[in-house]
């Protein structure tokens, strides 16, 4: 301070301005921020199990079996209508499921759409026509692996008079001894689309939808004895 009071104002300033100039001392450096770690591989999705139904010949079951199809109303709903089959066959080829093949019968007095007056109005002749036509039928004509568990099945489908393919894709759901039964027996459910039109029964297109949706299950046994007395009493239901 004494040495500040004998300067030169000007000098004294000098010094001042000198002192507030130096740069401030170098900031710690942060500590370096540790390595992110590598994400977690995704765990591996588990392998479907490939199911391997034995091989013969599998009558499909009417009170397990059959096919709802629904179509759009005006675009408002989703109406939809369920056949039972009548008969059903299923022949399992295991050494090659490629030259398997199912055939079936839908009597189509057996719709429901859960609407009486909409049954009756279908069974006539501007729709299905029953009173010359009462059978649709579906014989496959191909059937191919499309991964595990999964098929593409094509067939014809022949409603009224009128015959055009179809393609299915299917999904095997189970084989095995049924529990209750005791048979040998198959399961499977099915998707697929169809063309009301292409069979003469478009009656209201487009306002109800030419395109039908279609969903089918099914399962079905080898016929024969059940292993046991007691399966035989549990054959009939569920």
């Amino acid at each position: 301070m004494n040495m500040i009071r004998t300067l030169p104002l000007s000098a004294a300033l000098a010094l001042v301005l000198a002192a507030c100039s130096q740069p401030a001392a170098p900031a710690a450096e942060a500590p370096a921020a540790a390595p992110v770690a590598a994400e977690a591989a995704a765990p591996a999705t588990p392998a479907v199990a490939e199911i391997k139904p034995a091989a013969g010949s599998y009558r499909l079951d009417p009170d397990h079996t059959g096919v709802l199809a629904q179509w759009s109303h005006f675009g408002f709903s989703q109406p939809s209508a369920h056949f039972r089959i009548g008969a059903g066959t299923l022949v399992w080829n295991a050494d090659d499921p490629s030259r398997s093949t199912v055939e079936v019968t839908l009597p189509i007095a057996s719709i429901d759409t859960f609407v009486p007056a909409l049954d009756e109005h279908l069974k006539q002749a501007d729709f299905f026509d029953i009173a010359k036509y009462p059978n649709a039928t579906f014989k496959s004509t191909r059937v191919q692996a499309a991964g595990p568990n999964r098929y593409t099945v094509v067939g014809d489908l022949t409603i009224k008079d009128k015959t055009h393919p179809v393609t299915l894709t299917v999904t095997l759901n189970g084989a095995g001894k049924h529990a209750m039964s005791g048979l040998e027996s198959i399961g499977f459910s099915a998707t697929g689309q169809i063309k009301r039109s292409d069979f003469g029964v478009d009656a209201f297109t487009p306002s109800v939808s030419d395109a039908v949706e279609l969903r089918i299950t099914a399962e079905g046994s080898i016929p024969g004895a059940p292993e046991s007395a007691q399966d035989a009493g549990a054959a009939a239901h569920p």
